[in-house]
């Protein structure tokens, strides 16, 4: 399971030009997920999310998480973060679950992000072509991959 995490100011998802989520300072959070993908990534990923000390705090460290701050999220299906690039130009996504196996696990992750904040997240829509807007604020970009754990 990889996730592409941004610290954003705002952030908004639009759906045939209806707004489906928008929060204020939090995260967005793209994820894309591979068949291989269990439960105990899943456990991992929401926990290092909501604990990832990426928000600043009285003296402009990086010193405070998603909980300390009481922030939102959004979380957004993204299955092209597992596109390979070795041959040509055009890439594949071999890797990337079909939907029979993301979607469950989409909507597990998204439920285990909810048990670590203690809060509702929005979300874009599984498959939908969606407007993905944002603020990234610092810019804050992290990517996390749950087959790579330090």
């Amino acid at each position: 399971m990889k996730a592409v995490i941004q610290r954003v100011s705002k952030a908004s998802v639009i759906i045939d030009h209806k707004k489906v989520a928008a929060i204020g300072s939090g995260l967005l959070i793209l994820l894309g997920i591979v068949n291989e993908d269990t439960q105990e990534d899943i456990q991992w990923l929401a926990r290092k999310i909501a604990n990832l000390r990426i928000f600043e705090d009285d003296s402009d460290v990086m010193n405070l998480s998603l909980l300390d701050t009481n922030g939102d999220a959004i979380v957004v299906s993204q299955f092209t973060l597992h596109a390979s690039t070795k041959k040509g130009n055009r890439p594949s996504y071999i890797k990337a679950a079909k939907p029979d196996i993301a979607i469950p696990l989409y909507e597990s992750f998204i439920m285990q992000l909810e048990v670590e904040l203690c809060k509702k997240i929005q979300t874009g829509q599984f498959g939908a072509d969606m407007k993905v807007e944002l603020i990234n604020d610092g810019p804050v970009t992290i990517i996390i991959d749950s087959k790579n754990v330090e």
